[in-house]
């Protein structure tokens, strides 16, 4: 089994080495340790850091990845689910903006306010519920 000083697993994982500590501090990495306390990453480590970096990218905090691996199946299916489709919505959201945006590249109207088509990305962009909700409360 090859192993690795937390120099050379923050390289495997392109980290650098505070952030394996603070992954450990934090209780979602757990390296093993060498009788004098040096720490060290085994395969195993280094594919559950990489994960880790996976589920950032999703968008999860430190303490949702924590829950990922310690939960049970259904809380796990449970953060999946709801890291997803916020993802759905969030890209949703993103190619709506990149419609109006390639065609305010191309509006041939001078102001962005007197073009209909632009008016019509406006009235399609109606606020969430969230949004809805403040707004009712306000």
């Amino acid at each position: 089994m090859t192993t690795w000083r937390i120099g050379d697993a923050a390289a495997l994982v392109s980290v650098p080495t505070h952030v394996l500590r603070h992954w450990e501090e934090v209780g979602v990495l757990e390296p093993a340790r060498l009788a004098n306390g040096h720490r060290v990453y085994d395969d195993e480590t280094i594919t559950r850091a990489r994960l880790i970096q996976l589920c950032q990218r999703a968008g999860m905090s430190l303490a949702e990845i924590k829950d990922l691996y310690r939960g049970d199946g259904q809380r796990r299916a449970a953060l999946v689910r709801d890291r997803r489709d916020q993802l759905i919505d969030q890209i949703r959201r993103l190619h709506a903006a990149q419609d109006f945006l390639d065609h305010v590249l191309a509006c041939a109207h001078p102001v962005v306010s007197t073009c209909p088509e632009c008016s019509s990305f406006a009235a399609r962009s109606a606020p969430d519920a969230r949004h809805s909700e403040l707004a009712a409360h306000q």
